[in-house]
């Protein structure tokens, strides 16, 4: 077993698929036309090939609360979503709905292995 872990110490680290969880509170007359916008960003998303997933989760004690999980492929994926035409139509119509500025977590993949996504 020491051998195993010595191994893995050792190995080169493989890269991590990115995983981002955008925290997000809206204005509560703002809800429904927030979670359209995200809806159709969303859908969007998973269309490009460095998103393996994109998730709108919506709070249930609070309404006005989500979270964004986005997974992304490697690092540069992040980038080349903030320049599509849908991130930008999202990000200029969901701005003033916000409550508070949105923050973000960055985590990487433990599980599944990058391929499983």
């Amino acid at each position: 077993m020491r051998r195993t872990m010595k191994a893995r110490r050792d190995s080169p680290r493989k890269e991590s698929m990115l995983v981002i969880h955008v925290h997000v509170r809206v204005k509560t007359e703002c809800v429904e036309a927030f979670k359209q916008a995200s809806l159709e960003n969303a859908r969007d998303s998973v269309r490009e090939p460095g998103i393996a997933r994109f998730d709108v989760v919506q709070q249930q004690d609070d309404p006005t609360r989500f979270v964004l999980v986005e997974v992304y492929r490697d690092v540069d994926a992040t980038a080349q979503h903030k320049e599509t035409a849908h991130y930008a139509r999202w990000r200029d119509t969901v701005a003033p709905m916000m409550a508070e500025p949105r923050r973000s977590v960055k985590f990487d993949n433990v599980f599944p292995d990058n391929a499983e996504w």
